[in-house]
């Protein structure tokens, strides 16, 4: 297999992107909220009206918080390929959970062996009972 396909990123490359990302969406929404609450501030007179300032401080405040949005979605992304990646990369563990799984199977396997092996000495202990029972009856 020489021509075997290389992984996109390395698990060490593709955590520290998981690390920027989680950084640059932060900065973005604190950024961002700080920004909102410079421009809720009342200015004093401007050379704009107050009327056109209003109009373009409510359109920035909407493009901001769009970005806040836009970056706790991508949170959540974040969160969700952090999740997928410890599910496809948590071998060790998966292994762990699967072997103690299979230690309680067989554990409960041997406890139904025994019980049933008890359980079929004392049917052919009343089997015989019953034979002799039977056999030394006037009614066979």
């Amino acid at each position: 297999m020489a021509s075997q396909r290389a992984l996109p990123q390395s698990k060490e490359s593709l955590l520290q992107n998981y690390n920027k990302r989680l950084k640059d969406d932060i900065r973005s929404i604190l950024d961002n909220l700080t920004e909102i609450i410079k421009t809720a501030k009342v200015e004093d007179e401007t050379q704009v009206s107050r009327a056109t300032q209003a109009e373009q401080d409510h359109y920035e405040m909407h493009v901001r918080a769009a970005n806040i949005v836009r970056a706790g979605e991508s949170l959540m992304k974040l969160v969700s390929d952090l999740k997928q990646f410890l599910i496809l990369n948590d071998f060790p563990s998966v292994n762990e959970a699967i072997s103690l799984q299979n230690q309680q199977l067989r554990s409960l396997q041997e406890e139904c062996d025994k019980k049933l092996t008890s359980l079929r000495d004392e049917i052919a202990i009343d089997l015989y009972e019953l034979e002799e029972e039977y056999y030394s009856s006037r009614y066979k």
